[in-house]
Order: structure tokens, then C-alpha cells, then sequence
């Protein structure tokens, strides 16, 4: 699944751009939908990107309480930039999205993090995720 492997990639560097901007979710997907629309050479903004932010941005503060809980010896404003957002990501994705196996959630997040991150991060990343999707269930009973 390329392209949702590619909706993911753009998703992670929405998120990426907005926490280094220190501007919201929603304006920097926004400014992305309006470059890939007047200038051709800009890859387009697809539908399950627009989703994953716009439900990541729905649920930020609980996720990101979720990641301070859950992050042994990290704080969430100490971590690296870059897996702090592939594991913003993948715990959206994970708990409030139906209809993609867990496993491919988390391989996807994992692999975001060998590409982008330190050689450390793709275990943080798979053991935080993995936490997580251990959790869901209960995650998932505490939202209802």
C-alpha cells in the first residue's frame, strides 16, 4: 500500500513542521494543500493525510498525555522532534482508527523511524506502540 505508506510519510512531516513552527496542525496542512494546488512540483495533499491530521489534531492532548504516561524516562518536551510526531502519529492511528491491522500501524511508524530518525528510535518507537496497542482496549473504553 504505497500510497497510504506515502499519506503517512506527509501526515508525520505535517505534524514535524508544525511543532517546529510552533503553529498548529491544521495551519500547516493547510498551507500544504495550498502549495500542492498551485504548484505542480509540490506532491499532493491525498484524502488519508488530510484524515490522519485532522484526527491526530482532534485527539493531541490526550495522545499526548498518553505518550508522557507511557514513555518510560522521557519527558514528551525532552524527546527527539522527530519520534515524538512518528509516535504522535502512530498512536492515533493505532487507537482511534479502524480498519488497518495494528501490526501495519506500527511497522509503517517504524519504519518512518529508521528514515528519519536515530538508530535508536525505531525500538522506542516499536516498544511505545507496542505499549499501546497492548492498552487499546482499555484506551479505547476510557474515550467512550
Amino acid at each position: 500500500m504505497a500510497a497510504r505508506n506515502n499519506a503517512r510519510k506527509r501526515a508525520f512531516q505535517i505534524l514535524f513542521e508544525a511543532d517546529q513552527r510552533g503553529t498548529s496542525v491544521q495551519n500547516v496542512l493547510a498551507d500544504w494543500v495550498r502549495h500542492s494546488r498551485s504548484d505542480e512540483r509540490q506532491p499532493p495533499v491525498t484524502e488519508y493525510t488530510m484524515e490522519l491530521v485532522e484526527g491526530y489534531a482532534q485527539y493531541a492532548p490526550r495522545i499526548d498525555e498518553l505518550i508522557e504516561t507511557y514513555a518510560e524516562g522521557w519527558d514528551l518536551d525532552r524527546m527527539p522532534v522527530v519520534d515524538r510526531n512518528i509516535v504522535r502519529l502512530g498512536t492515533y492511528e493505532l487507537v482511534w482508527v479502524d480498519g488497518t491491522p495494528d501490526a501495519v500501524v506500527i511497522d509503517e511508524a517504524v519504519q518512518l523511524a529508521k528514515e528519519f530518525s536515530t538508530d535508536e528510535s525505531p525500538s522506542f518507537v516499536n516498544g511505545l506502540l507496542g505499549r499501546f496497542k497492548d492498552l487499546k482496549p482499555k484506551l479505547r473504553r476510557e474515550e467512550s
